[in-house]
């Protein structure tokens, strides 16, 4: 069942990421300043009471101590006290009305005194009151104040009940320094800083939070569906679009989008108009082979017809037109095979070294019959003999299209030329003839497969017609250079360059 679900649309995914990014961003407003915003505020307070007292302990035995407490306790709002360890106070500042360090009996300030000691020298304390008693929140968590300390000296008597100024609701904190001078000597210094209630603060923000996250919602929801509209119409429209580019059609993307979509509307496009052109041309190569086969079919069924009924027509010239029909049906069917398993990437290089001079000169062999009853002027100039590694078979079939190719599309004049240079570690080959040449803006089209300058097709006097699509495909295998350079009346030159073996 899950396999055959439909996906959601991208307008859909839009909304729910939006809308889930906007549900976090309320969590978190609602935990950070609701439901932790009180153990923020006193570890703010911790940490600001903490900062003082380390800027006092630098300069406990100092003679501006008294100004020092006095200034950083009003900058702080915090009350200060420093003493001796027999109990005698040296500096104090009060400007706090419910200071508790000021208030507390010898016996408190011994057990604050002992458990710095005992903490290395730093001891912290955070008291509440909590169904009628003082709790202490130092290092080993929350326990009694009356478990920590006694109430007038000595042990604690836990029958005795709390001093009277114990019986307040404020909670605040005392960090406590023991600071040991020069000559061994110490004194100890008291910081209280007191914590507002926040349950007023924090009813407040709930009520606001509330109203906030109605508004978020909504406004979350809004932004999410024009933005899932903005960002979903075009792709929309591009996959509409797109399906139609199956069938042949394509229409172009008219309103305003973002970048991308614009890029890919270009590239769509490109896409239809190639396809569109690959199937013309398809259509143009089906009926260009179709003449082609039908021509040489045509012939061996008339000439065999004739020669079956007027025994006059049995003759070897009769035979012998057969005959060349049936080498050039076969020479097409072979290049149509040869092109199919090119494109396919089935044909495989079998590489070794020869000389491109001698095979050249090998394959014009084959035009001595054309060159004496046609009257084709062909030449090769060579200045050296050039080596190179590549398939001998295949490109003895890209020098063989290549002259078909020029002794198709030569002038009157049936002038031909053929000219291997050598440069450097390059030797290139190159095919010349004195036809009509071909338009600059068709140069880059002559190699593309179906594509067929004369659009009023004509047998080919030599070869099938395939031939430039067998040697690009070949010439693409060997990763050569190739191309073609053409002056419309002036003829063309197709060239290859092949890496020259010493």
């Amino acid at each position: 069942m899950k396999a055959n679900r439909k996906p959601l649309s991208v307008k859909w995914k839009l909304l729910l990421f939006f809308g889930g990014f906007a549900a976090i961003v309320l969590a978190l407003l609602w935990c950070f300043q609701v439901v932790f915003l009180e153990e923020f505020y006193k570890g703010v307070k911790t940490r600001e009471i903490s900062a003082a007292a380390d800027s006092i302990s630098k300069k406990m035995f100092e003679s501006d101590l008294p100004a020092l407490l006095q200034n950083l306790a009003q900058e702080n709002q915090i009350c200060a006290m420093a003493i001796g360890t027999d109990g005698s106070l040296i500096a104090s500042a009060d400007t706090l009305p419910n200071c508790r360090i000021h208030k507390l009996p010898p016996a408190e300030l011994f057990a604050l005194y002992a458990a710095a000691v005992e903490n290395g020298g730093s001891f912290i304390q955070r008291t509440s009151r909590e169904d009628g008693r003082f709790f202490i929140r130092g290092e080993s968590g929350k326990i009694p104040f009356e478990e920590a300390a006694g109430a007038d000296g000595g042990e604690f008597d836990k029958n005795k009940p709390l001093p009277p100024f114990f019986d307040r609701a404020q909670e605040s904190i005392i960090c406590v320094r023991v600071v040991e001078g020069e000559v061994g000597d110490e004194r100890v210094l008291l910081l209280n800083s007191v914590i507002s209630p926040v349950s007023a603060t924090t009813k407040t923000l709930r009520i606001q939070l509330t109203v906030l996250t109605g508004l978020m919602l909504l406004l979350a929801a809004g932004f999410a569906v024009l933005l899932s509209r903005k960002i979903s119409r075009p792709v929309i429209e591009i996959n509409e679009s797109a399906k139609e580019l199956a069938r042949g059609r394509y229409r172009r993307h008219r309103g305003k989008s973002y970048r991308e979509i614009r890029e890919l509307d270009e590239t769509l496009a490109d896409v239809s108009v190639e396809l569109q052109k690959s199937e013309a041309l398809k259509r143009e190569l089906l009926a260009n082979v179709s003449h082609d086969l039908r021509t040489p079919l045509t012939m061996i069924t008339a000439y065999s017809e004739a020669m079956r009924d007027l025994p006059g027509e049995n003759s070897p010239e009769n035979v012998q037109v057969i005959i060349d029909e049936a080498n050039h049906l076969n020479a097409l069917v072979n290049d149509l095979l040869d092109l199919s398993k090119h494109q396919a990437g089935v044909q495989k290089l079998t590489k070794e070294r020869f000389s491109l001079t001698k095979l050249v000169g090998e394959t014009l062999e084959r035009y001595q019959k054309l060159r004496e009853q046609e009257g084709y002027k062909i030449t090769f100039e060579a200045p050296e003999e050039a080596f190179v590694e590549a398939d001998r078979m295949k490109i003895s079939q890209v020098v063989y299209n290549l002259i078909n190719n020029a002794v198709n599309y030569t002038g009157p004049d049936k002038k031909i030329q053929i000219v291997q240079a050598v440069e450097g570690d390059f030797v290139t080959l190159s095919v010349r003839d004195s036809g009509e040449g071909i338009p600059e803006e068709q140069l880059g089209l002559v190699w593309e497969r179906y594509y067929k300058l004369d659009k009023t097709h004509k047998r080919a006097a030599v070869g099938t017609g395939l031939g430039l699509s067998i040697v690009k495909n070949i010439l693409d295998m060997h990763g050569a250079q190739y191309g073609v350079q053409s002056k419309v009346g002036e003829g063309s030159v197709f060239w290859f360059r092949l890496r020259r073996e010493r």
